[in-house]
């Protein structure tokens, strides 16, 4: 089941970086209000990558979450591009998290009727969370892109520049089509298909256009980074790497 194991590997490690990405908001955002905001929502994804370790260590055999999270090499990790992309640009990062969480609540509703029930019962309880992670994104879009024209070009700025990427969210692992008639998930064009469908009217309600894919962040499941992801992943395992074994 090594094509179950990309899939999982896929959410958790891309939960798992933009919540580090997130986090990164704390302290520094434009108002008081979105420090908490990021600072929560990247305490969740990370809370979720968690979990979808803790499922590939014990019901696929792979290794404990704290040595898949921190031992592993940037070529081993296999989130999106998308999400290990650095900026300080506020605007990159509320459309970043705008377009990602829309994608996981529509996954994990989709996860429910998994053939796997580990991973179903994960989707259950994180798709009430997220819920309020996409209501955060939509309220936030619309309140800069209606504000003023400068402020709304900057936000179609950012749309354009992470649909330049936004390709790599729908990666599909090798062999997606046993995954799909073993019912362990739809597969990402379904994903891609209602995602289209989700976000369109929330940006036409913006007055923003979806913007043309890109070609950029591909190959990810294959190791294919940016040096985005290794500055990060030192960050990330700089405790770690002190003392492995350490228990805190």
């Amino acid at each position: 089941m090594e094509n179950l194991k990309t899939l999982i590997y896929k959410m958790a490690d891309s939960q798992m970086i933009l919540g580090h990405r997130n986090s990164e908001w704390a302290g520094i955002a434009p108002i008081l209000e979105e420090d908490i905001a990021f600072a929560s929502m990247a305490q969740d994804k990370i809370g979720h990558a968690l979990a979808l370790y803790t499922i590939l260590h014990e019901n696929l055999g792979e290794q404990d979450p704290d040595t898949v999270a921190f031992s592993r090499k940037p070529i081993d990790w296999k989130n999106a591009v998308l999400c290990e992309l650095y900026t300080k640009d506020y605007g990159f990062a509320l459309v970043r998290h705008f377009l990602f969480d829309q994608l996981e609540a529509i996954r994990f509703n989709t996860l429910k009727n998994s053939s796997m029930e580990p991973l179903a019962q994960l989707a259950k309880k994180f798709s009430s969370e997220i819920k309020y992670h996409t209501m955060h994104g939509d309220i936030w879009i619309k309140n800069l892109a209606t504000g003023n024209e400068t402020a709304k070009a900057k936000v179609q700025t950012a749309l354009n520049e992470c649909f330049e990427y936004a390709n790599g969210l729908f990666e599909k692992v090798d062999n997606e089509e046993a995954l799909i008639e073993q019912g362990l998930y739809v597969g990402e064009d379904v994903l891609k298909t209602a995602w289209l469908e989700k976000i369109t009217p929330v940006l036409a309600s913006a007055g923003l256009s979806v913007p043309v894919f890109g070609d950029k962040g591909k190959g990810a499941l294959k190791g294919n980074h940016t040096l985005d992801l290794s500055a990060t992943l030192a960050e990330m395992t700089e405790v770690y790497d002190i003392e492995p074994g350490a228990e805190w």
